[in-house]
């Protein structure tokens, strides 16, 4: 099967799996990355190595007229982490399919990633399903479902939608997508996550320990934002531990050299990497 790809690194692994199962590439569609949070330079770099065409702009309906000019009707259009709705192939490619990190009808919307951490999930899961008018709203074509951890973080989340998406890519899709696609099952009722904002990623000291670190968990590396004294920091990583006390909640109650300890509701909470500046921002200064 030839394809055309839509995506970054985020969830590359689908372009692998796809090649793994036999099929050739015949176009790549990316966008630019900051380079903090996204990234593309190994697909690209893949690409290249295969002489696959890259576009960096919008997919317009025009690119996917003169793909069907040069390979006929008999590809698919495969789009993962790619932020525009794509319209227009239907009539011009055999197949178009969105990989979403979420078991979708649940977790529609740019990345759900955060919340599945936030609300506790217990399982989670990505879904391969048809590109429809709406965002994640096709016909569900394949899922990959997995346990999460009581201490699941963005990251150890990520790599399982990262690995999930890939299997999806290699078995289902990739050996057996005619069929999956007759057989393509309506999501019916579902729930759209909107992206997260400042005041989701910052952090309560109003709240119990537990609570805190769950929400620094989920945004890792992202960062979440946390007020200390008069300065607002971003925060990379934090601990804590339970313990009564009598300090005002938000109170800074140690240093030692960049480590914060911080008061809350039931304990502490000790803040070991963070910074001044987001790390966006600090990309931004260094170019």
């Amino acid at each position: 099967m030839k394809f055309a790809f839509a995506g970054i690194d985020f969830l590359g692994g689908v372009f692998e799996g796809l090649l793994e199962a036999g099929w050739t590439p015949v176009k790549l569609f990316t966008r630019p990355c900051d380079g903090i949070y996204d990234h593309n330079e190994v697909i690209v770099t893949r690409a290249r190595s295969l002489r696959v065409p890259i576009q960096l702009s919008r997919i317009r309906e025009r690119d996917i007229e003169a793909l069907q000019a040069e390979h006929g009707k008999d590809w698919a259009l495969v789009v993962a982490g790619y932020p525009w709705l794509v319209r227009g192939w239907r009539g011009r490619a055999a197949y178009g399919l969105n990989i979403h990190p979420s078991p979708l009808p649940t977790g529609r919307g740019p990345y759900p990633l955060f919340r599945a951490v936030l609300d506790r999930y217990e399982t989670w899961g990505v879904t391969a399903h048809v590109l429809a008018d709406g965002f994640d709203t096709g016909h569900i074509l394949a899922q990959d479902i997995f346990e999460l951890s009581p201490l699941e973080s963005h990251e150890t989340l990520l790599a399982k939608c990262q690995m999930a998406s890939r299997r999806i890519a290699v078995g289902p899709l990739g050996r057996d997508l005619p069929s999956r696609w007759r057989r393509a099952e309506p999501q019916g009722d579902g729930s759209y996550w909107a992206r997260a904002t400042d005041a989701d990623r910052t952090l309560d000291f109003r709240q119990d320990v537990e609570s805190i670190l769950r929400r620094v968990r989920a945004f890792g590396t992202v960062e979440t934002i946390a007020r200390l004294g008069e300065a607002r920091v971003f925060v990379a990583e934090a601990h804590g531990w339970k313990e009564a006390h009598q300090h005002s909640l938000g109170a800074i109650v140690h240093r030692h050299r960049r480590h914060v300890v911080i008061a809350a509701l039931d304990g502490y909470v000790q803040i070991t990497r963070w910074s001044p500046v987001a790390q966006t921002e600090a990309a931004q200064v260094g170019r």
